[in-house]
């Protein structure tokens, strides 16, 4: 018996700082750290010159592979108007090569700008970042799916699903951030926020 709750003590420690390692995203508050990157279509796209217009709501998401990012894309996209109509832009951001980004944009038909996270730059000045674990690493190339191939040189990282709504001041003033990554937020939740 004592072996068994020592066993369990020390599993519960295991957890709970196997949990504190991961990434924790920005807060509410927080000054949005700055950035620029390539769209899909080669536009420099910076975070300093897009607040000039108005608030920025920020999505990470992990690839064109992943059913959950693809629904959660196309909803932005379906409802792009409503957003811009607050006078905000959208940003998506990837771990994902160029060429994958032109995958995404054909099943979700996104139009606003989707950032190559290259060198995860980004990801990680918003603590998103985390690298993926061996054994999920294994299962996912069973479903045909194989990390550095699709992200390159990002290699076997992703984002935590997060989304931030960044204001003119480039204060954070909304944070969604769901290590569970069939979790994501109603476009009504970012819309009652901008």
């Amino acid at each position: 018996m004592k072996k068994l709750i020592l066993s369990l003590g020390v599993l519960i420690v295991a957890v709970t700082l196997h949990a504190q390692d991961g990434p924790k995203g920005l807060n509410v508050n927080d000054k949005a750290p700055e950035f620029s990157a390539k769209s899909q279509d080669g536009k420099p796209i910076s975070l300093k010159e897009k607040l000039k217009a108005g608030p920025v709501v920020l999505v990470f998401y992990r690839g064109q592979w992943c059913p959950y990012c693809n629904r959660e894309l196309k909803n932005l996209e379906d409802s792009l108007s409503l957003i811009t109509a607050k006078g905000a832009t959208l940003i998506a951001v990837t771990p994902e090569k160029p060429e994958n980004i032109s995958k995404t944009i054909e099943k979700t038909k996104a139009t606003y700008p989707i950032l190559f996270d290259e060198g995860l730059k980004i990801m990680k000045s918003y603590d998103v970042a985390f690298a993926v674990d061996p054994k999920t690493i294994e299962k996912y190339k069973g479903y045909g799916i194989d990390f550095n191939e699709v992200n390159g040189a990002n290699g076997t990282n992703l984002p935590v699903p997060a989304v931030y709504i960044i204001n003119k001041n480039g204060g954070i003033i909304y944070k969604y951030f769901d290590a569970d990554y069939r979790k994501r937020p109603s476009v009504k939740d970012l819309l009652d926020h901008l």
